[in-house]
């Protein structure tokens, strides 16, 4: 094949499937567990949100405004976020105000 010459089958897909990189399920449609544990944290208490099925990078960004409202630490664990000390409440109006229906597990 000459420098140049156009050939229509081995051109790249630009074709990009959205369903993939989406999820399917809406915000309050997921099962968002929020709980209060210290089992396996050296005996201090942290919150944890599970079941938010959101991207990494959104969840992120999540994450950096829910410790910016609780006015603490946390970190991202695979697909649950962590945030130090006692937040249920406070994280629970504000999973609430961005569209979740959270529930409050455990005791």
């Amino acid at each position: 094949m000459a420098k140049g010459s156009w050939n229509e089958f081995n051109q790249p897909s630009t074709q990009v499937r959205s369903s993939s990189i989406s999820n399917t399920y809406n915000k309050s449609d997921r099962a968002v567990r929020v709980k209060r544990t210290k089992i396996g944290k050296g005996g201090k208490i942290v919150t944890v949100i599970t079941g938010l099925g959101e991207a990494p990078i959104e969840m992120r960004s999540l994450l950096k405004n829910l410790k910016s409202s609780c006015g603490t630490g946390g970190t991202v664990k695979g697909e649950t976020l962590e945030l130090q000390g006692d937040q249920v409440d406070a994280v629970l109006r504000f999973l609430e105000s961005k569209g979740f229906r959270p529930k409050k597990s455990g005791g």
